[in-house]
């Protein structure tokens, strides 16, 4: 007799299901997938991606500062696969064409490394990995002197109170 078998395992018994019934699981199969694949890989970002209409830069170019912010936070780590192409498009609601040239130059930047038929990865450690997490922290550094100048704070105060920080540990 044709048909899909499963076990009942609380009859215990052989049970046959029909074509209909065959249907209805695989169109329940793929609403769960379809439904949940997108959710996997939100819980899989760990954090929302932050795109803005209003921001002037374009959106390939914001996608990549948020890869970038999550490798840095240590949200995706090296060797890490990241969402597809045509996931992260849909996750994030934007072109698959936006994500794949963000991929592409980050590719191009050594941040992600892409092998052929199993998809995009974070970068081993590399000397521009380190040279990413330099600049954002520069970055701050900056903010940091510009506060400083800001309040009025001398060079070797600021240097005083950072040196204190260091050796007192974070709050």
């Amino acid at each position: 007799m044709p048909g899909f078998f499963f076990l009942d395992f609380l009859g215990a018994r052989l049970v046959v299901l029909t074509s209909a019934v065959r249907k209805f699981f695989a169109a329940l199969v793929w609403c769960v997938y379809t439904v949940y694949t997108p959710y996997a890989q939100l819980c899989f970002m760990q954090a929302p991606f932050q795109l803005s209409q209003a921001d002037g830069r374009p959106m390939y170019l914001q996608i990549m500062d948020n890869i970038k912010q999550l490798i840095l936070k240590g949200q995706w780590l090296e060797g890490q696969a990241l969402p597809s192409i045509r996931e992260l498009a849909v996750s994030i609601k934007v072109s698959v064409i936006t994500v794949k040239r963000a991929y592409q130059e980050l590719e191009r930047e050594g941040v992600i490394g892409t092998r052929q038929g199993l998809g995009s990865f974070v970068a081993e450690q590399n000397q521009n990995v380190v040279n990413l997490k330099q600049s954002e922290l520069m970055v701050c550094v900056d903010q940091v002197i510009d506060l400083a100048d800001l309040l009025r704070i001398d060079e070797a105060a600021l240097l005083k109170l950072i040196a204190r920080r260091i050796k007192e540990g974070r709050a």
